[in-house]
This record gives C-alpha cells, structure tokens and sequence, in this order.
C-alpha cells in the first residue's frame, strides 16, 4: 500500500512517501524549486501543491500517481468549522484572475462544502494535475482523474500530523508527545500520549494564544523574517542578559491542564521602533531576544511538568512543531526536564507535517489481514530521504559543463589531508537531508580551528557574524569534547565543549561555551564518518565544522547543478562531490580569477570580492 503525504498550506511544502510503513522518499519543494521556503511571497502561493517533491517521491517508488492508495493532506478544513451550519457558502478563487478554468467540478462527497471547495482550489492551481502539469512531470500526473484523486484524498488534522510526524518514527512504543507551533487550523500547542501505532489527544492551546506567534512577532521586531528566521534570534540570544525576562513574564501567563495565555506584547511601545532589516544590532536588542528565549524555555518546562504528570510518568518525551527546532530550548528540557528520554523528529516544522500525514494514514488505513499490521516497521535514525546521484550520473554532468575534475582514489583520506590544510569545502554525498539542517549529504565542511575559521565561513556564505557554526562529531567520542552529549544525529541539541577542548575545536565554541552538535556513527553516513576518522587520524580531532551548502538567500543545493552554481558563485576551495573533485586551483583558475576580476571591477571597483 502506498500513501503519498503533502504539506502545502502554510510554508515550507513537502512531499513524502509511504509503502507498508516504510519511508521511501521524502523532500522539500525548495529544494527543486529553489524558491526559500517553498513559497513565492507576492502573491503567496498558498495551498500550491509540492508538484516537484512529489514527483521525485514517486519516481523513487518507480509509480506513478495512479498507483498511490492513499493522498494524505496535513491540514483539516473541516476543523474551523465546528459548531457552524452545514451549509457554508464560502468564495474561494479556483484559478487566477482571466484565466480559464481546468474544471469546475465540486466535490460532493464531504462533510462539508467547504472541504470539496478547500480540495477544488488546491486541484485547480497552476500546474493542475489533469491538464496544466509542466512536460517534465506529464508521464506522473497527466490524465489521471480528478475524481480519482478525491477518493483517494484524505484531510489530517495539522497537529495530528505533526503528532504522528514526532511518535510513529521515534525509537519509542509509548510516549508523551507535544506538538508546539505557530499555528494549525486552530491549535497552537497539543499535548497526546501515543501507544504502539495510537495517538490520544490529551490537551490543547487554541488562537490567539501561541507561543510560536509570540517567537514570531519578536523575530520580525528585531528585523528578521517572521516564519523563516526564528534560529537567527536564538543565536542572537546568546550575546544578552535577561534585563526583560519579568516583562515577557507578566505576559505569559500558565494555568492549569496546559493551558496558557498570552498578552498582547507592545513592543515598539515598551521598546522603541522596530529595527530596521540589515541595522545595528544594539545591546537592548541582544537582551530582548535573550530575555524571550529565557521565558520560553521557563514556559515549555513548566507546560512539559504538566504533561508528564498527566501520562503517568512516562518515560520519553517526543516534540514536533517549528518551536521543536530551537535547540538552545531542547537541550534546557532535556537537561532540566522530568523525561528520561527526548526524541525530536529532524524535520520538525511544517515539512514534517507531510511524513506525519502519511504515517498516520498508512497506519490507520493498513488492512487488519496485512502482515504485522500492528507494529511498526520504521524507526528515523537517519534522515537521507531525498535525491540522491551515482558516479556515473555526477560525471556525465562534469563533462556536459566542461569542467576541470579529478577522480579520487581516496575520498576520505585526500579530502581529510586538505581540511587538515585549512581549506573549505562543498561536501555532496548520497540522498539528501530532509528537514532544515544540512547533516552530511549537502554541507560545507571546514576545520575547526583555527577561532576566525567561523568569521571566515560567515564571510562566505554572506551571513550575519553573530551566526555560530556548528560541529559535526563522531559518536564515540562527543562525550570526550562536549558535555553529556548523547546520540545526536539531527543536530537539534546544545551542548557545553568541555573546558580542556575548547582550544581544539575554538571556531564551534560559541560565546556562551556551547556548540549544537550533529553526532554520526559508521551506519548512518559512511563517506561522512570515514572522512572524520581519517580527520582524526591526521590531527588528534573527531571534529569537524559542518554548515549548510548554500549562500544567503538560497535553499541548500539538491542536484550535481545546483553545487556546481554554489560552488563557482563562492569562495569555496573545493567541491567534494561523490568520487569527484573540483578545486578553484591552478593555471586555469588564475586566468579565470583575473578575467572575473576585470569584468566586475568598473561595476564594484577594484575591491570587489567576488
């Protein structure tokens, strides 16, 4: 049985794939569209399906649409209208304006009509799967019904996904789950106890109170995109004090059944005028982020004190949600907090919803006559889920764009001796990551030394300088440079470096002494472990510093194409990409170098980088 999960109302659309409760695929839009986030911001392209993501899912199957039993969407229209009269009339624009309508047809088989006209404005965008599908995704969806599509089509309920998304993959039979977002169809905070392959709502915080919205309204405060760079304030947050913690206090206020409430926050009028994108960042900026991070991370304790009573003590805790990526605050409930154990599932924002979707689906709608159609037969302990290229195709591409390259014979040994010469490089490997961190497949690697190592990459990916980078370790020996480290392959935790090592690995020190840590072991990514023991053989360190493959404003690279873009618009050494090599070195590249440099330079003068 095959269910296809789609998340495509809100950001960061996905597609992922299910056959028999086994993950086949699972990706990003971005990462084929290479819009940021998936989403055209003017006008936002709400509801527009992954066209792309889901293609690459079912090429991955060898399937077309048509062989798909199941379509699982994470998000319930249905749910905003509880309480309200059956007969809803509700306008929703199936095409754009002056342009012909693919079909008109209403389903009539929903709960509500809302649901059929939801299901129609999202069957009836650009790139319509009947007739409007671009030629290169035809032999997928052209032809296949419409009618077809809405039997097999399912509306999950956000949370529920983002439940199912942090329980069904975890290593755990039974835990408690918390799901803690922005916003779903109406929950903004979920509380379930999930046993086996069930998931029972204990609990939930409904708009306007959220705790997401409030992470949110402070990000775009201090200057930063809301929705997409929350991480920015979280780092920024090291740099303050907590001067305002009792003013965010005052308005959050924790009652009783994990419920909350927030006041409405005022910030220009208790702190000023918002800052300006790209402005100074002052010290009463530094002590505002760090003050929210403060009483968020007060607030979910004591909501996951709650819930721990309220499951009976259980063991294990499971998040999901965008509030699950903040790392500064996982690693407080995990080192604080009154579970023994803590799961995050890595693509634990909206993205996920649509392998929670799936799972939910698959898990509900198995026949009872299947073969342990009880048990779980997935567990996440590695998240390479998206495309993936041979040998044989990443050098058909070489020769195509006439490019320099060397084969080599020794991939981790060659790549190891030229980061232990202080170089920087584009590291593509295998199927690429699914979720927001960049954990070995598609990464820029560097050493971790020497300290300006960090300024360097900031440089090179054009990023703000507060950015810390993050390490990348072998399991067997995180516990030798940081602090209780655990099993960490999803980069999703902080940890303290140990005092005594901090001068080894100085440029994944952050100011406040920690560094978030993506642990890896011999199973999980083969090439990425031997080229850190063959690192460590060569320098006495396990450690190397490992940070998206992409520069500002870009997605992180997905084809042998987008790399080489990367890699040729940056000031990257090398690019590592399967057994082939490039370097920016030589004859060539001086020539290259020097003509590049004369073209701009009447453009940005003689100073121009590049």
């Amino acid at each position: 049985m095959y269910t296809l999960g789609i998340n495509a109302t809100f950001h960061d659309p996905a597609a992922a794939l299910i056959r028999d409760g086994v993950v086949l695929a699972a990706a990003e839009e971005e990462r084929f569209s290479r819009i940021k986030h998936g989403k055209r911001p003017i006008p936002f392209s709400t509801r527009e399906l992954p066209y792309q993501a889901i293609d690459f899912c079912l090429r991955t199957a060898g399937i077309s649409l048509a062989d798909v039993d199941h379509i699982a969407y994470s998000y319930d229209p249905s749910v905003q209208l509880a309480g309200q009269p059956d007969q809803l009339t509700v306008e929703i624009p199936l095409r754009p304006a002056g342009v012909t309508h693919l079909r008109q047809h209403q389903p009539t088989s929903w709960t509500n009509p809302y649901e059929g006209l939801f299901l129609s404005s999202i069957l009836n965008a650009p790139g319509h799967l009947v007739d409007g599908v671009p030629l290169h995704l035809s032999g997928r969806f052209k032809g296949v019904p419409i009618e077809s599509v809405q039997e097999k089509w399912q509306f999950v309920n956000h949370h529920l996904a983002h439940a199912a998304s942090a329980f069904l993959p975890s290593p755990h039979q039974q835990a408690a789950i918390m799901v803690i977002d922005g916003r779903g169809e109406e929950a903004t905070t979920s509380y379930w106890l999930g046993s086996g392959n069930q998931l029972e709502l204990l609990a939930e915080v409904k708009l306007p109170h959220s705790l997401g919205l409030l992470y949110e309204e402070l990000t775009t405060y201090l200057g930063f995109l809301h929705s997409s760079d929350e991480y920015k304030v979280m780092a920024l947050a090291s740099f303050g004090q907590p001067v305002h913690a009792d003013y965010f206090r005052s308005l959050v206020h924790v009652g009783s059944d994990g419920q909350y409430r927030i006041d409405p926050l005022n910030l220009v009028e208790r702190f000023g005028p918002v800052r300006e994108k790209g402005g100074p960042l002052t010290d009463q900026h530094f002590d505002i982020a760090h003050s929210v991070q403060v009483v968020l991370e007060e607030t979910v304790l004591a909501l996951i004190d709650w819930l721990h009573k309220r499951t009976g003590g259980v063991e294990a805790l499971c998040l999901a949600g965008g509030v699950a990526l903040n790392c500064v605050m996982n690693a407080r409930l995990r080192d604080h907090g009154p579970f023994q154990h803590l799961w995050i599932q890595p693509a634990a924002g909206d993205a996920g919803t649509a392998l929670g979707a799936a799972m939910w689906v698959d898990t509900t709608q198995r026949p009872a006559t299947a073969p342990d159609c009880d048990e779980r037969r997935y567990e996440m302990d590695q998240v390479y889920l998206g495309p993936a290229f041979s040998d044989e195709e990443i050098e058909r591409f070489l020769r195509w764009s006439k490019l320099s390259y060397r084969k080599l014979n020794d991939v981790s040994g060659e790549v190891a001796d030229y980061l232990a010469e202080g170089h920087v490089i584009g590291w593509f490997q295998q199927g690429m990551e699914f979720g927001p961190r960049a954990l070995g497949a598609r990464s820029i690697l560097a050493p971790p030394f020497p300290a300006d190592m960090q300024g360097k990459l900031n440089d090179l990916k054009d990023r703000e300088d507060f950015r810390p980078v993050a390490p990348v370790v072998m399991e067997e020996h995180a516990d030798d440079y940081f602090l209780q480290a655990r099993k960490s392959p999803f980069m999703l935790f902080v940890n303290d470096v140990r005092p005594e090592r901090k001068h080894e690995i100085p440029a994944v020190t952050h100011t406040d002494g920690t560094a978030r840590i993506q642990t890896v072991n011999a199973s999980q990514n083969p090439p990425y472990y031997n080229l850190l023991k063959a690192f460590r053989d060569l320098t006495g360190v396990p450690v190397l510093i490992n940070t998206s493959f992409n520069t500002r404003g870009e997605p992180v690279v997905c084809t042998p194409r987008d790399a080489i873009e990367s890699f040729w618009t940056s000031p990257l050494d090398a690019l590592v990409i399967g057994s082939f090599m490039l370097e920016k070195t030589g004859e060539a590249w001086e020539r290259q170098s020097e003509a590049t440099s004369k073209e701009f330079q009447p453009i940005f003068g003689p100073t121009w980088r590049g």
